[in-house]
């Protein structure tokens, strides 16, 4: 499948991207609107970009406990009751005078919530499309969510500068119920993609079956690490310019999704395993210009061509499918998507406790560098792995 036209006439692909285009919205507009309201209360840039990306920190929680139901739930059902409950926690975020303890705690749940999202939303995406269709249809969401979160910045910073930032959180809660109400009514049931129930030992069994393989680890730790570093960047936008963090990010959005379509749809498949390092370099390597602490102008022009380096996750991904059995798709993407988001998390962390004792500026610069160095180690790591003989059989799957 090499063609837009092919993809969209596949069943059932445009209703489950326009829901996940909703959805992707409403976590912007909700983020800008979080991170806006506790740095206002605080004036923390810590504590700002934890607000903005706290939940991914919960991911691990979820990774660890919850990720079997990513293949032995029924998907329609649970990507709809998602949508519901983080419309409800996103406007309790909206409730005046909720002090910003009990934010951090709703934060935590929207966390625990999501960690089921990006797992059973691949491993749906998996059986919607053919197999050589998954990086063409995989980069089409990656757009769609760069352009909804180019869409989501501007408008959630214009609509910041007449709202408060709980009235936007409200709109946020609207777009998560349509979202929902979208996969209810627009995909069909399909039952689980595994047999047996849900629980805390299929979770175990089946990470550590995905993590028993070293070409599998390497390619976990590629998408998860330097990614969160970078996102532990962005994570202090809000602190390195509060009347422009909405147009940062925008830019930020802008170049995810020029990279996502070039590599999605105009580089050759032969070609695309080897742009997975370069691409991961691109990511971070922008953000040492600001140890000269550069205007907004162009930090914003480092920040879109950073961004295009994010199309790393399609290469990877598609690597990542390419070693695991299909019927551990949507586990192994859940788990790539908690490790992610997790990662994002704690880049998001030590980013803003780094500023808190330097500037913004420095700690996006001490950040990237960190991602070069993890990258290139996991370069030369990969290289070493090529060296060694072939592997014996996988073992039998749990």
């Amino acid at each position: 499948m090499r063609s837009y036209r092919e993809l969209f006439r596949t069943p059932e692909f445009t209703p489950f991207l326009l829901t996940f285009a909703a959805y992707s919205a409403a976590q912007t507009i909700s983020a800008l609107a979080l991170g806006t309201m506790v740095y206002r209360l605080t004036g923390s840039p810590l504590l700002s970009s934890v607000s903005m990306f706290g939940p991914q920190l919960a991911q691990v929680l979820g990774a660890t406990f919850l990720l079997s139901g990513a293949d032995r739930l029924p998907p329609r059902a649970t990507l709809t009751g998602m949508s519901f409950a983080y419309a409800a926690v996103t406007a309790a975020l909206a409730l005046p005078g909720l002090p910003v303890a009990a934010v951090f705690g709703v934060v935590v749940l929207q966390g625990l919530v999501a960690s089921l999202g990006g797992g059973v939303r691949g491993g749906l995406l998996n059986e919607i499309l053919s197999k050589d269709g998954y990086v063409l249809g995989r980069s089409v969401f990656n757009m769609a969510n760069g352009l909804m979160q180019v869409i989501g910045f501007a408008t959630g910073g214009a609509l910041l500068t007449v709202l408060s930032p709980r009235s936007c959180l409200l709109l946020a809660a609207a777009l998560y119920t349509a979202s929902a109400l979208g996969t209810r009514l627009g995909l069909t049931a399909r039952p689980p993609r595994a047999a047996g129930r849900p629980s805390v030992a299929a979770t175990w069994r089946t990470n550590a079956f995905l993590w028993s393989s070293r070409p599998r680890r390497l390619t976990y730790l590629g998408l998860w690490v330097p990614n969160g570093l970078v996102v532990g960047c962005e994570s202090l936008y809000v602190a390195y310019d509060p009347h422009a963090a909405g147009a940062l990010f925008a830019c930020g959005a802008l170049g995810m999704f020029a990279g996502d379509v070039a590599v999605g749809r105009l580089v050759p498949p032969a070609l695309r395993p080897r742009l997975d390092i370069p691409l991961r370099l691109l990511l971070a390597a922008p953000y040492l210009v600001f140890a000269l602490r550069p205007p907004v102008a162009l930090a914003a022009a480092c920040m879109t061509l950073a961004a295009v380096g994010f199309a790393a996750s399609l290469v990877l991904q598609e690597r990542l499918m390419s070693l695991t059995p299909d019927e551990l798709s949507g586990h192994a993407l859940g788990l790539h998507s908690a490790g992610m988001l997790t990662m994002q998390g704690v880049g998001a962390t030590l980013a803003g406790s780094v500023a808190q004792l330097t500037s913004p500026a420095r700690a996006m610069t001490l950040v990237a560098a960190a991602s070069l160095a993890v990258t290139l180690s996991l370069a030369t790591a990969a290289r070493r792995e090529r060296r060694l003989p072939a592997p014996a059989p996988a073992p039998a799957k749990p």
